[in-house]
C-alpha cells in the first residue's frame, strides 16, 4: 500500500481488498466483522485441498489405498497358505500377480461373510463364506469382475469422490506433491464410502463385461459367469443376504444378460 494515500483511503482500499477476497471465497457479507479474513483462510486452503484431492496421480492415490488395505488385513483374519482356503485361492489366482497390467494381490478372508471386495492398488480380497458356497469357476468369476472394478478405475474414482468431500473437512491434503496419511479414525469411515459402497449399474456392466472376457481369455468356464450371480439372487432373500449384494446389485437380471453372451 502506498505510503502517499491518505489514512482514510488506505483503509477503504484494505477494506475493498478483503471484500474482494471473500467473494471469490463465497462470499462474506461486506457487514462481516475483521476477524472474516480468518475463516477466509481457511476457506481458501479447504479449496486448495479439494483440488489437490482431485488432481492426484494414480502413485499418491496408491499410498491410501495401500494403507487402507493394511488396515482391512490388520482386522480380519488372512488365510495363510497352511490354510485350505488359502491354498485354494492361492490355485485359483495362480498367474495372476500381474494381469492386464495391474499388480493383483488376491488373498482370502476367514470370514463367513458371502462377500469380495478390490482396492484400485490391486487388493482383492474374497471372503471364506463366498467360497463355500461358490465352485472354482465361479470364484474365478468373482475374481475377474473385482479385476474389473479395478482395471475400469471405479474405486480410483470413489477414492477422489469421497477424499475430495473428506478434504474440506482437512482430513486428506496434499502438499508439495507428498501425500499424507489418513487418520486412522478415519480409515474406517472412507472404506464405506469407496468399498462399501453400492456399485451404479454402469459400472457393474462394465465389471461383469470384463469378467465375461477374462474367463474366455483364461478358457475358464463362462457359464459360471451366469451360475455364479444366480446363486446370489437365491441368497438375495431376507436380512441375512450376501453382504456382495448390497455392492453389487441385481443378480438376476445380471445374470440374464451374461447368459445372452455365452450364446
Amino acid at each position: 500500500m502506498s505510503d502517499n494515500l491518505p489514512q482514510d483511503e488506505t483503509i477503504l482500499l484494505t477494506r475493498r481488498k478483503m471484500m474482494f477476497l471473500a467473494a471469490l471465497a463465497g462470499g462474506v457479507s461486506a457487514t462481516a466483522p475483521l476477524y472474516a479474513q480468518f475463516n477466509l483462510g481457511r476457506k481458501l486452503d479447504a479449496a486448495k485441498k479439494v483440488i489437490d484431492a482431485a488432481s492426484y496421480n494414480d502413485e499418491e492415490m496408491k499410498v491410501f489405498f495401500d494403507q487402507m488395505s493394511e488396515d482391512m488385513d490388520s482386522k480380519n483374519p488372512v488365510a495363510s497358505m497352511d490354510d485350505p482356503y488359502g491354498k485354494r485361492i492361492a490355485n485359483l489366482s495362480q498367474g495372476l500377480q500381474t494381469y492386464d497390467g495391474l499388480d493383483l494381490d488376491i488373498k482370502a478372508y476367514l470370514v463367513e461373510d458371502v462377500n469380495a471386495f478390490a482396492m484400485a492398488n490391486g487388493t482383492i480380497r474374497v471372503f471364506a463364506g463366498l467360497m463355500d458356497q461358490f465352485t472354482d469357476d465361479e470364484v474365478r468369476y468373482v475374481i475377474g469382475h473385482e479385476i474389473g472394478h479395478v482395471k475400469r478405475g471405479h474405486t480410483k474414482k470413489r477414492m477422489q469422490g469421497a477424499l475430495q468431500k473428506e478434504a474440506a473437512f482437512g482430513v486428506a491434503s496434499a502438499a508439495g506433491g507428498k501425500v499424507s496419511q489418513i487418520a486412522n479414525s478415519q480409515l474406517g469411515a472412507l472404506f464405506g464410502n469407496v468399498i462399501s459402497a453400492q456399485h451404479s449399474q454402469k459400472h457393474e456392466r462394465q465389471a461383469d463385461d470384463y469378467a465375461m472376457q477374462f474367463m474366455t481369455d483364461n478358457s475358464y468356464d463362462r457359464q459360471a459367469c451366469v451360475t455364479a450371480l444366480e446363486k446370489l439372487a437365491g441368497m438375495s432373500g431376507g436380512s441375512s443376504g450376501p453382504q456382495w449384494l448390497s455392492t453389487h446389485p441385481s443378480p438376476s437380471s445380471r445374470a440374464k444378460r451374461m447368459r445372452k453372451q455365452l450364446s
